[in-house]
């Protein structure tokens, strides 16, 4: 496999069943390439969830190689619908579906640009994450944040009302934009380092006197034998940390040395907050060992959340902090949809009414 050098690393450090669906995959699109006169040496694989995306640099694609076909021509059907209607997209370079290795493949032109510039970055999400082709020209409008460019424009963008807040909560997911968020309502935020390079990885993991944690980008489910599997925050050391880091971007972060964590439920300028004390450092993986409590969110904490919500132009959060002996809350993440009805009853019965009265006044209410 002429694979790029990140890809060759992943194949070194990934199971076997990965690596024979990564190679099947590859094959395809070599297959499809030795038709269409496209170079595939140098590929590199930048999503497998929900479909395989490659990038390569020698044609100046992005290849999707799909398990259904139908899927496939869905995705080009609705690229070229967009097109014909003047709306800005990432173009097919062919007009259906090529087939190879029992798969279906598409390919999609990206303009002339480097490889790891931050608008190829947001192209490149869009395709993994379903983001509606048109939205891609405001993807890649900002330079630092790919995303602060679907939020500013979004309200002006040439993409059907319905789909707006499936966008928002799509960008509102992003970790990234979270942060940059959070620091700039003046939350308290973990020192935090997002790269794929080893060596700064372990550097920055080495300078955390109090520890420091691993957490993924982005909640993406997976499968082993079958059986769903979730990345839980967990402790990293220097030692850790492998080559492998090169395979995506990660994000290590500070320990906070917390003696409880919190949730705190938003509905418009309604805001609920419960105690969450558990004996994991993540007390998602062990629900059934954490107790919960109401506990009032400070006036500073809630001044934040409400100008948080108005910047991703949201009308519901689940906000997770961690809460030190000082009485410090530290901002972890903000989940768009997060569940709520595992809250203590009273907390679940005012939420819900707190729901059923905004769904009944509208978002604007």
């Amino acid at each position: 496999m002429s694979t790029g050098p990140r890809t060759r690393t992943l194949l070194k450090a990934t199971s076997t069943a990965r690596r024979q669906a990564i190679t099947a995959s590859y094959s395809a699109l070599t297959q499809v390439c030795v038709a269409t006169a496209d170079d595939a040496v140098e590929a590199e694989l930048v999503s497998e969830h929900p479909t395989h995306a490659w990038e390569l640099p020698r044609s100046n694609a992005l290849v999707l190689v799909h398990t259904d076909v139908a899927e496939a021509r869905a995705l080009l059907r609705s690229a070229q619908l967009l097109e014909r209607h003047r709306v800005p997209v990432v173009t097919p370079r062919y007009p259906d579906a090529l087939t190879g290795g029992g798969r279906a493949v598409t390919f999609w032109r990206l303009p002339g640009r480097e490889r790891h510039d931050p608008a190829t970055s947001a192209r490149v999400t869009a395709r993994i994450h379903r983001i509606d082709p048109g939205t891609v020209r405001w993807l890649a409008r900002e330079n630092h944040d790919p995303f602060n460019g679907l939020l500013d424009g979004l309200d002006n963008a040439p993409v059907l009302d319905p789909c707006k807040p499936f966008l928002r909560d799509r960008a509102a997911e992003h970790k990234p934009a979270q942060l940059a968020a959070a620091q700039r309502f003046e939350f308290t935020v973990p020192d935090t380092v997002i790269t794929n390079r080893a060596d700064e990885a372990r550097e920055f993991v080495a300078a955390q006197t109090a520890g420091a944690v691993y957490k993924p980008l982005w909640n993406t489910p997976y499968a082993v034998d079958g059986r769903p599997h979730a990345v839980w925050v967990r402790e990293v050391d220097p030692a850790d940390i492998t080559d492998a880091v090169s395979a995506c971007p990660h994000l290590f972060q500070a320990k906070v040395p917390k003696v409880f964590d919190a949730r705190v439920t938003a509905v418009g300028n309604r805001l609920f907050g419960v105690r969450i004390d558990s004996p994991d450092l993540d007390w998602r993986r062990r629900q059934d060992r954490m107790t919960c409590t109401p506990i009032d969110v400070p006036e500073p904490v809630a001044r934040s959340v409400n100008a948080y919500l108005d910047q991703f132009r949201l009308v519901y959060g689940a906000f997770d902090f961690a809460v030190t002996a000082s009485g410090a809350w530290y901002f972890l993440e903000c989940n768009p949809n997060g569940q709520w009805a595992w809250q203590p009853a009273e907390t679940t019965e005012v939420i819900a009414h707190a729901l059923a009265d905004q769904l009944q006044k509208g978002r604007d209410a």
